[in-house]
């Protein structure tokens, strides 16, 4: 049986028009997403890059810079506790082009009063975009709170239609 901590995880990286991206996981499931260069020094030893494997994810991202998906098709695992996997959830049903606040996620999942826990929930997101963290602002309407910067907050919602460019 090989141990998890010696087998190495499959990234990739794509361009995107917020940054290259860098898709982590398996040859079963996309774990991670984020907003990065290659994996660091430390952690390289256990790191394969693999383009091939990740080409429908890479595929399926294009086509939503493109503007032409709207929803992602994509077997993922997304590790965590299991408040931050109901946040997660939640967030995956946010419908493309619209926003919620923290409080008002919160109050979905049954935890009303809870927004700061669900805006904790959500830097903690390990795939980004798919599982749109960004779709979630302050209240009034304020962009806040996003581990990729509040521009390309910012960006993903404008091109979403979500808010004005």
């Amino acid at each position: 049986m090989t141990s998890t901590l010696t087998t190495p995880a499959l990234y990739s990286i794509v361009p995107s028009p917020v940054g290259p991206l860098l898709l982590s996981g398996d040859g079963d499931a996309l774990t991670g997403l984020r907003f990065a260069g290659a994996p660091s020094a430390g952690s390289r030893s256990r790191w394969r890059r693999d383009d091939a494997r990740f080409r429908g994810e890479a595929d399926q991202l294009a086509e939503y810079f493109a503007g032409d998906r709207t929803d992602f098709e994509i077997p993922m695992r997304l590790d965590g506790a299991a408040f931050h996997r109901r946040v997660w959830d939640a967030l995956r049903a946010i419908p493309h082009g619209t926003t919620t606040t923290y409080g008002a996620l919160a109050a979905l999942i049954g935890e009303p009063g809870q927004g700061r826990a669900v805006g904790s929930a959500n830097a903690r997101n390990p795939i980004a975009i798919v599982v749109p963290c960004h779709r979630v602002i302050g209240a009034g309407g304020k962009l806040v709170g996003y581990g990729g910067g509040l521009e390309r907050k910012r960006a993903l919602l404008a091109h979403e239609g979500a808010i004005m460019a």
